[in-house]
């Protein structure tokens, strides 16, 4: 296989959207987004990273003849996939990611309680993955904000909302995320 500077690929933009876990799901990499599906709008430089766990345990069986290892046995990971960003724009989908919290908004401000006991509401996430024609979509049909980092209020600085979503395995797609990209065709 010779190389090929058209397969590598550059994340240049995208969007984050996120919506209830009975959205319906998308259907490829270009497929209109179903309208419950909300754009969690500016995230920050860094993008997105997306962690793979490798596989869970593993056990080396040896052999009498000179300690020698005749096989691995590996268990399977215990770990979910999670995709972390830093989302930058104040609004009620943001904050009630970031939070665990309803936002009530009223036409002069909006309001919500930080409840760290609260039990976490599931979502459905899309990522869009921009690189010019190329096109990547991840779709996490079951996912919860299970990690934020600090919120950090300083001068020249934008106020982020770090969090880290975990994405559950779901029997739909048999799998935690389902991938569509365009630099995988044909």
């Amino acid at each position: 296989m010779a190389n090929d500077q058209t397969k590598v690929g550059v994340a240049v933009t995208g969007q984050i959207y996120r919506g209830a876990l009975a959205t319906a799901a998308p259907t490829s990499q270009a497929s209109a987004l179903n309208v419950g599906f909300v754009d969690l709008g500016y995230i920050g430089e860094g993008g997105v990273t997306s962690a793979i766990p490798a596989s869970g345990d593993s056990t080396s069986l040896k052999a009498w003849q000179n300690g020698a290892t005749i096989r691995i046995l590996r268990s399977p990971s215990e770990d979910p996939a999670t995709f972390s960003f830093v989302a930058l724009e104040t609004n009620k989908t943001v904050v009630e990611s970031w939070a665990g919290a309803t936002v009530t908004q009223t036409a002069t401000e909006g309001t919500y309680t930080l409840n760290t006991t609260a039990t976490r509401t599931h979502y459905s996430w899309v990522i869009d993955v921009v690189d010019g024609a190329e096109l990547e979509r991840v779709y996490i049909p079951d996912g919860v904000v299970f990690e934020v980092g600090d919120r950090v209020y300083a001068n020249q600085e934008p106020i982020g909302y770090e969090m880290t979503i975990s994405a559950e395995y779901n029997s739909g797609i048999t799998g935690n995320a389902k991938v569509w990209s365009t630099r995988l065709k044909t």
